[in-house]
C-alpha cells in the first residue's frame, strides 16, 4: 500500500537545493498532530526551490500551509503542476495579509493614560450629573408625594428585596458555617471555646454579614438594572419618553435608588441572621457550644450599635449600587455590544465601590468606640 501521508524530501540529483513534496497534502492528512509537527520543522528550511509535482493530492489546507511558510511570497524557484499552482493563486488572493506589529513607545503609552484619564472623568461627571438630577427629583418628591412613583417603587423594592432572600440567606449561612469551623480549629488549641460567639457575632454583624450581601445585590440587581435601562436605550424607549415629555430620571432612577437603599439594609440584617445561624449550628456541633448560650452571649458580646452602624453602611451600599447601575444603564448605546460591556462594568465598578466605601466606614469608625 502506497505511502500517503505528506512529507518532504531532498533528492541528491538535485544538488540539495530543492525541496520535493509527496504524499497526500489534504485536510484530512494533514490533521495528525505528528504528521504536523514534523512538516512545520522541515518547512522552516530556507531554501529557494521547491517541486510539488509529486505530490498525489493537494487541497486548500495544504496550500495555505505552503503559503504561509514561504511568509506569504511566492518562492523564486517553484515547480508545479497548473491545478496546483491554481489552488496556490487562489490561496494567495484570498488571504488577508497580516498587519506589521506596531511598536508602541512612551508617546503612545502617554496618550493612552489620557485617554484613560478623559473616560474616568467623563464616568464622573455623568454620576455627579446623577446625583444631583437624583437630589432634585427627591425634593419634587418630598414638595408632591401623591405624584410619586410608588408603583414602580413598590415593584422594584419586591424584586430587589424579597427575590433575593432565599439566596442570601443560603450563602449567608454557609459563609456562618465556614466560619466557625475554620475559627474553632483555632480556639479548640487555646480552650477559648466560649469566644466564637465574640469573634462571630463582631465580624459577621458589622463587616461580614453587610458586604456579603451588599456583592450578592450588586452582582444580581446591579446588573439587573443595568440591563433594563440598557434594553429601554436599544429599543428607544428612553428617546420615546423624552419625546412624550416624561422626566426619565423622576420614572427610572428615582424609584429604582429608593427600592434598593431601602431593601439593602433589610438584606444585610436577613444574611446577618442566616450567618449567624450557621454559625451557631457548627459552633454547637464542633465545639459543644449550645444555641441558648451562644444566644445569651450574643448580646454581652457585641454592642447594639454595631448593628446600626450595618445598617447604616448597608443603605449607603444600596445607593452606590443603584446609582452606578443607573449611570452604566443610561450610558449604554443603541447596540448589543455596549449593552453586554455595559452591564459587565456595572458589576465590577458596584463590587469594587462597596468594598472602597466599606474601607472608608473602618477607618473613619476606627476610634468611635463602636
Amino acid at each position: 500500500m502506497a505511502d500517503t501521508s505528506p512529507r518532504i524530501s531532498r533528492p541528491s540529483s538535485q544538488g540539495g537545493q530543492a525541496l520535493v513534496l509527496q504524499g497526500q497534502w489534504t485536510a484530512g492528512q494533514l490533521a495528525d498532530p505528528l504528521a504536523w509537527a514534523a512538516l512545520q520543522r522541515d518547512l522552516r528550511q530556507p531554501l529557494p526551490a521547491w517541486d510539488l509535482r509529486q505530490i498525489t493530492r493537494f487541497d486548500h489546507v495544504g496550500a495555505q500551509l505552503l503559503w504561509n511558510s514561504w511568509g506569504r511570497r511566492w518562492p523564486p524557484g517553484l515547480e508545479a503542476l497548473p491545478a496546483q499552482r491554481a489552488v496556490l493563486e487562489r490561496v494567495a488572493r484570498y488571504t488577508v495579509p497580516v498587519p506589521p506589529r506596531e511598536r508602541h513607545g512612551l508617546a503612545h503609552a502617554w496618550w493612552t493614560l489620557g485617554g484613560q484619564v478623559l473616560r474616568l472623568l467623563a464616568h464622573l461627571m455623568g454620576m455627579l450629573r446623577l446625583v444631583g438630577q437624583l437630589a432634585l427629583d427627591v425634593g419634587r418628591l418630598v414638595r408632591k408625594p401623591s405624584q410619586g412613583p410608588w408603583r414602580d417603587f413598590s415593584g422594584h423594592l419586591y424584586h430587589f428585596g424579597a427575590t433575593a432572600l432565599p439566596i442570601t440567606a443560603l450563602v449567608g449561612f454557609l459563609i456562618g458555617v465556614v466560619l466557625a469551623y475554620l475559627m474553632a480549629q483555632q480556639l479548640r488549641l487555646f480552650g477559648a471555646d466560649p469566644f466564637i460567639v465574640n469573634i462571630m457575632g463582631i465580624s459577621v454583624i458589622r463587616e461580614l454579614g453587610p458586604v456579603l450581601a451588599a456583592i450578592l445585590i450588586a452582582g444580581r440587581s446591579g446588573s439587573t438594572i443595568t440591563a433594563q435601562l440598557g434594553v429601554m436605550r436599544v429599543t428607544e424607549e428612553i428617546d420615546a419618553m423624552r419625546v412624550m415629555g416624561i422626566a426619565r430620571s423622576f420614572r427610572l432612577v428615582l424609584p429604582r435608588v429608593l427600592a434598593m437603599t431601602l431593601a439593602m439594609p433589610l438584606l444585610a440584617v436577613w444574611t446577618t441572621v442566616a450567618a449567624l445561624l450557621g454559625g451557631m449550628l457548627a459552633a454547637d456541633v464542633t465545639l459543644d457550644v449550645s444555641p441558648s448560650y451562644f444566644i445569651t452571649a450574643l448580646p454581652d458580646a457585641v454592642m447594639a450599635s454595631n448593628l446600626t452602624l450595618a445598617a447604616s453602611k448597608s443603605a449607603v451600599f444600596g445607593l452606590m449600587i443603584a446609582l452606578v447601575g443607573c449611570h452604566f444603564g443610561l450610558r449604554i448605546k443603541p447596540d448589543t455590544e455596549s449593552l453586554g460591556q455595559g452591564t459587565t462594568a456595572s458589576v465590577v465598578v458596584s463590587i469594587t465601590m462597596v468594598i472602597l466605601v466599606d474601607a472608608l466606614f473602618a477607618v473613619l469608625f476606627r476610634n468611635v468606640g463602636i
